[in-house]
């Protein structure tokens, strides 16, 4: 696990696993790129920096 941002990640994942719960996404967890996150939505895999994934997520949870 890339550890370059631990508390931008921790919020990530917190994130993504709320969104995963409401099923607005299908999978989520840490990229095989460095300093990046999968989420997995609407069928494929995003590979994200942290703050786009923190958007994106917060953006499904606003809607």
């Amino acid at each position: 696990m890339n550890r370059l941002h631990p508390d931008l990640r921790d919020e990530v994942n917190k994130i993504a696993e709320d969104a995963y719960h409401r099923h607005l996404i299908s999978g989520y967890g840490d990229s095989e790129y460095a300093d990046q996150y999968q989420i997995v939505w609407q069928g494929k895999p995003r590979h994200l920096s942290l703050e786009a994934a923190r958007s994106l997520l917060s953006s499904l949870l606003q809607e």
